[in-house]
């Protein structure tokens, strides 16, 4: 028996330990409504008191009260949401949905005690011989004190609890962000990887076919020289025809895999693109007359130097005006026009190549620098989609902006690259072949 009895006590004790804050509210409860029984009584006995005094002495039970509600409710509410853990995607919802059931509970409690309060009033002999209503406001009085004290005490716990729900969120959200950055690198590099794989295996195809094409040139020049009738005459020439396509495919196969691995050798000086444009219009006179199109300049008189790397920007011009011939339409105009652009923070030099096209343009700017992508679908024209692609790696690898608009039939390229003052200590990277060695190679 004694033994169960200490064991009873020690589970009461352990209970009212583990349970500090509700013992010490409904304690604190207990002595708050004690307060208020012996007030009423005294004013019952000795047939009430003042205002002032009603009003100074409910003030003591209302202190007991309000702090014993402050704890319970704070108990209640620890203990109804320990396991509340809304979903992730909804959360505020489902928060905001309690408060409102919290708001509604509270308010019927508060109107119920409110009515109790005074029919308990009312229903008391107090009222037949009391000289004032003081006791009867200071009952209201209570109920809606004890209200606010309740509320704040939600509010507050409420508050904290949209607090934590918003950490947990964000403290979620970030690790979800570092988990997405970290698939997103893995499929970069994984990417990355796979393009490096395609660009080896160009470069090593074109630099291995180099050697056998190279023979087979030689041979069919031979071929030319021999006595031949006109049928095997007009084969040989053929054959030649396709040979230098062939070739030219495989040089900007390599070119466009050495641009695309970042292994471009880079000769930076000060270019006026006027000049460049002259120069090369001048170099592509016969394939221009031959064309059936008409070509016409428009050149800024500002001055048009900057930096860059000659031997690629004649490549890159070259490259846009031969696309310009491949995919016009016969006997339109092609518009060169060379400006400054004077907006933004630096001033640009521009080059603009408007040609008029010879097919529908279903496409834009991403798909037709493409490699191997061509505009011209139905492949009515000589080309080999390699053009564009070439030109837009080139300008990134010299640091210039490469753009395409579309209006109806008429396509425009345009290229942009910063005026600057030549360093050309910093920037020589390998004694390169000079233009005329590129042009004749």
């Amino acid at each position: 028996m004694v033994t169960r009895w200490k064991s009873s006590i020690n589970k009461i004790v352990s209970f009212i330990q583990s349970n500090k804050r509700l013992f010490l509210g409904i304690c604190s409860v207990a002595i708050g409504a004690a307060i208020f029984y012996a007030l009423f009584g005294m004013a019952y006995r000795y047939g009430g008191m003042s205002t002032k005094q009603t009003w100074f002495m409910g003030s003591v039970p209302n202190l007991f009260l309000g702090f014993g509600i402050w704890h319970i409710v704070r108990y209640i509410m620890l203990k109804v949401y320990a396991d509340w853990i809304p979903k992730d995607e909804a959360f505020y919802e489902e928060w905001k949905d309690k408060w409102y059931k919290q708001q509604i509970t509270i308010a019927i409690v508060s109107i119920g005690t409110l009515l109790f309060a005074y029919l308990m009033y009312s229903s008391s002999e107090y009222r037949y011989y009391a000289y004032n209503l003081a006791y009867m406001y200071l009952l209201l009085a209570t109920v809606l004190i004890q209200s606010v004290i309740s509320e704040i005490c939600i509010v507050g716990f409420m508050k904290n609890q949209l607090n934590l729900l918003m950490e947990r969120m964000t403290e979620i959200n970030r690790k979800n962000l570092e988990d997405a950055l970290e698939i997103e690198r893995e499929s970069i590099e994984k990417a990355a990887k796979s393009e490096q794989l395609k660009i080896d295996l160009i470069s090593n195809v074109s630099h291995d076919l180099k050697t056998p094409l190279t023979s087979m040139v030689g041979y069919i020049e031979l071929m030319k020289k021999e006595d031949l009738d006109d049928t095997m005459q007009d084969y040989v020439e053929v054959l030649s025809d396709k040979a230098e396509k062939l070739k030219v495919m495989i040089e900007s196969l390599f070119s466009l895999a050495k641009a695309s691995s970042g292994n471009i050798k880079m000769h930076m000086e000060s270019i006026s693109l006027n000049r460049l444009i002259d120069q090369l219009l001048a170099d592509m006179e016969d394939r221009i007359g031959s064309s059936d199109l008409h070509f016409v300049k428009v050149m800024t008189e500002e001055d048009t130097s900057f930096i860059s790397d000659n031997l690629h920007m004649y490549r890159i011009c070259q490259n846009l005006i031969e696309n310009a011939i491949k995919y016009s339409a016969k006997g339109t105009r092609v518009f060169l026009k060379t400006f400054v652009n004077k907006g933004g923070d630096k001033e640009r030099v521009c080059l603009e190549i408007t040609n008029t096209a010879g097919y529908l343009m279903d496409f834009d700017k991403d798909d037709i620098i493409e490699r191997f992508a061509r505009a011209d679908k139905a492949r009515t024209s000589d080309g080999n989609g390699l053009g564009l692609a070439i030109v837009s790696t080139y300008t990134s690898a010299l640091g210039g902006a490469f753009d395409i608009s579309i209006d109806c039939d008429q396509f425009k390229a345009t290229l942009s690259f910063e005026k600057a003052e030549c360093d050309c200590a910093g920037h020589h990277t390998e004694e390169v072949l000079e233009l005329e060695e590129y042009l004749d190679a």
